[in-house]
């Protein structure tokens, strides 16, 4: 059989991989293998259309297409990851494909133009030797740690406004080794995390505490140091609280593990996500599932502004006991204080080192201060941003 019959009948007839014929290269592939092999410029359209489809990722097709297959979402990828078995028939379909795959993985430039009776110069690509077969049963036994579809390329994501998942494909780079300070209380948030990841019984937390203390920076730092452990982010707003309970039953028979991570959480009085959000992290079905979690930062203990009372209000206890309630549903409360002198030294001394910075202890500490007074108090964030401009001055 020749090369565009294999290729071309094998594309046609994927089951598993189905939905990679919409992928541009794989199309233009298809249409090239559908050409008439006399027909010359149709032919170099569709090589042409092929190698610019890949160039925008780069110049090897071996490594576009094992990217493109191991983090394909298909119905073995998932009855793997929620721990349902493949039937024999649908496994060796997999396996048939993978073998295409792999063929169409390892074609070269002078394979394809060989099909052509004339050609002009055309782009070419680099190939290496893979068995995606292979690397797919690697992929599947440990699917707990990779995860499929948008899950195995990105780690962290967002929500659109019709609460869609968008990946972020610039997530911040920070790691626990880049904070300072607050090793007992960033402890806390890691070992609850390594709960989760475990499989063991992990707690919803809220971070609170003075503004610039590392609170955010603790929670996308355990994102990146867990992400090849199976972790996953999904940041949130307030006023998208309303998806969480539909994105939990979504994420409900994924094999990772998720934090839903709301950044500055707080409530106006008469707030109506304040009611949702309790339900969500005590009343609701939902908010039991094992492999999420959901981390909040505020910097009011409480969550809720609260304001001056004129008197009026009977019962005035409840309204109080209701204010706090919803902090108390977190099963972990940790708490970021802004730092006093000591700690405030420690931190700024650990990110000049980090980072460099040549410059006595005894200048930097004055430095320090100085910079202190004009941020209105000490903190890590005001430590950060002292280093920060000290290295441009240097």
């Amino acid at each position: 059989m020749r090369l565009r019959e294999e290729i071309g009948c094998g594309l046609e007839a994927l089951v598993i991989f189905r939905s990679l014929r919409d992928d541009p290269l794989i199309h233009a592939l298809m249409q090239f293998c559908q050409t008439d092999s006399q027909n010359t410029l149709s032919g170099i359209r569709c090589y042409s259309e092929m190698a610019a489809a890949l160039y925008c990722h780069g110049d090897d097709l071996t490594t576009y297409m094992e990217q493109l297959v191991l983090t394909h979402e298909n119905v073995c990828v998932r009855r793997s990851g929620a721990g349902q078995p493949i039937p024999a028939h649908m496994m060796q379909c997999l396996f048939t494909e993978l073998k295409l795959l792999t063929r169409v993985a390892s074609l070269t430039p002078a394979q394809l133009q060989a099909e052509m009776p004339f050609c002009v110069p055309l782009p070419g690509w680099n190939t290496h030797e893979v068995d995606l077969t292979v690397l797919y049963q690697e992929r599947l036994s440990q699917i707990h740690c990779h995860g499929y579809g948008i899950y195995a390329r990105w780690h962290m994501f967002t929500l659109g406004q019709a609460g869609e998942l968008l990946p972020v494909t610039c997530p911040d780079p920070i790691t626990l080794e880049d904070l300072a300070g607050y090793t007992r209380e960033r402890q806390v948030v890691i070992d609850n995390t390594k709960a989760l990841l475990r499989g063991k019984v992990a707690s919803n937390v809220l971070l609170s505490g003075d503004a610039g203390t590392g609170k955010s920076a603790t929670v996308k730092a355990i994102a990146n140091a867990f992400r090849k452990e199976g972790l996953r982010l999904i940041e949130l707003n307030k006023n998208q609280l309303c998806h969480i309970p539909r994105l939990m039953e979504k994420l409900s028979g994924n094999p990772l593990k998720f934090i839903l991570f709301i950044d500055d959480l707080t409530f106006s009085e008469n707030d109506p996500d304040f009611g949702m959000l309790k339900a969500i992290l005590e009343g609701s079905v939902a908010a039991r599932m094992k492999n999420t979690v959901i981390y909040a930062t505020s910097n009011r203990r409480h969550l809720v502004k609260e304001t001056f009372d004129d008197g009026s209000d009977k019962h005035q206890n409840d309204t109080i006991q209701e204010r706090i309630s919803l902090s108390e549903r977190f099963g972990i409360t940790v708490t970021f204080s802004r730092p006093p002198k000591k700690l405030y030294l420690e931190i700024v001394h650990a990110l000049a080192e980090q980072a460099g910075l040549k410059m006595s202890p005894e200048e930097l500490e004055a430095e320090a201060e100085r910079f202190a007074l004009q941020k209105c108090g000490r903190s890590a964030r005001a430590a950060r941003q002292l280093i920060d401009q000290l290295l441009v001055q240097q």
